[in-house]
């Protein structure tokens, strides 16, 4: 048994984050029925340049697998009755609209709790429910820019760079559903349900405590280190192997700088006064990162990885998606879900990647595709006792 199982999800939200944070409840055993909008649904559908897979879009695909779909003019009488009744039988409420739409739609919290005290409503929204920049806009790359997220990457002196995936969109849903599952807990033991605002700012300044919490004690911004690490160690930095590959090496602890130059036959490293502890290193970085360069010159950068690795130093061969993505490890450890999508251009057979943890048994799992746009409206209506007539007027508005 999932440990989400008979858990109803009412999902209003679309694009990224909010998807994101249904998702990942929809992997641990969730039931999530997303409502969208007539026509097109989640723009997400369209999202990319290759037409081809318009409507079930790659990006789609990866957060909206074995959910549920009902396509809902929420701006007409009968849909936003659906929409409540639908509600009043959920647990939780998702939504990502800018703040006031729910509201103004008649599906704001207090409306809700007033139908079901029980529900826990996350709203999900860029800059959060309240405070001075509540209504500004906000996707991805303005909130990696606002929180001085693109100020972090790079060498002193190079220009901000945007993180190359949508990393606060995903930190944020999975914020949001960690949000839920804490609230979901709690009212397990009082009845009690919960508002839960989440920004897409605040879960980037959390997640970026490592960087945030020093200028917050010392008053002082971390430097920018490039590819070596914070530790500014010479050996947790990035190498060019004898194949052309990088490997990025992880050597922090002493223990570990010990075995790195036993491993490289450098006993010299071990006797250098300029080496002997990590201050001493940080110190005289540009020489030892010159040394151990022409070390790591002489072998490929796979061979590096397999050795240094099985000797318990940290050390990774730089890779591209493609090629993280085929490891063999990631099917062992479930990391790769297979889906079949019909209709799909080429291979109706795809993969979709894994919660990013494990359990014993009950982990997180899905087996059915992404729903087309509003293919269960009208299993959904029935379950919630239209008739005919009714179901038969909804879906002429969707």
């Amino acid at each position: 048994m999932q440990p989400l199982e008979g858990i109803r999800i009412a999902d209003f939200s679309h694009i990224m984050a909010g998807p994101y944070a249904t998702h990942l409840l929809r992997l641990l055993g969730a039931e999530v029925i997303k409502v969208e909008a007539p026509g097109r649904g989640d723009p997400m559908r369209y999202y990319g340049s290759d037409r081809a897979y318009d409507g079930m879009a790659p990006a789609f695909i990866a957060v909206n697998a074995g959910k549920k779909s009902i396509s809902l003019d929420l701006k007409k009488p009968a849909s936003l009755e659906a929409a409540k009744r639908l509600i009043a039988r959920s647990d939780v409420v998702v939504e990502n609209f800018r703040p006031g739409v729910m509201t103004r739609l008649g599906l704001g919290f207090p409306t809700v709790h007033a139908l079901n005290a029980g529900i826990i409503y996350c709203s999900v929204s860029g800059y959060g429910q309240s405070g001075p920049l509540r209504d500004w806009p906000a996707i991805d790359n303005i909130v990696q820019a606002t929180s001085g997220m693109m100020s972090l990457g790079g060498e002193p002196g190079d220009p901000p760079m945007r993180v190359g995936f949508p990393v606060v969109d995903t930190l944020t849903g999975q914020t949001a559903a960690f949000a839920i599952l804490a609230a979901l807990f709690r009212r397990q033991r009082t009845g009690q349900g919960e508002f839960i605002d989440v920004a897409m700012l605040d879960a980037s300044l959390s997640f970026m405590a490592s960087a945030v919490v020093p200028f917050l004690v010392t008053g002082r911004a971390v430097e920018r280190t490039g590819n070596t690490g914070y530790s500014g160690q010479p050996t947790a930095a990035m190498f060019e192997a004898g194949d052309g590959k990088l490997v990025s090496l992880g050597v922090v602890q002493q223990a570990q700088f010990e075995a790195l130059a036993r491993l490289l036959e450098q006993p010299e490293w071990l006797t250098d006064a300029r080496y002997a502890t990590p201050d001493l290193r940080r110190i005289n970085a540009a020489t030892l990162k010159e040394a151990l360069g022409e070390v790591l010159r002489g072998r490929p950068a796979e061979e590096w990885e397999g050795r240094m690795s099985a000797a318990g130093i940290p050390c990774g061969m730089v890779r591209d998606v493609a090629a993280a993505a085929a490891l063999p490890h990631l099917r062992d450890r479930g990391m790769r879900i297979p889906l079949h999508i019909p209709g799909l251009p080429q291979d109706e057979q795809v993969d979709i990647v894994n919660a990013g943890f494990r359990f014993q048994e009950g982990g997180p799992m899905v087996s059915e595709p992404p729903p087309t746009h509003g293919q269960d409206t009208e299993e959904v209506l029935k379950w919630l006792d239209f008739d005919e007539p009714q179901r038969r007027e909804i879906s002429k508005d969707a």
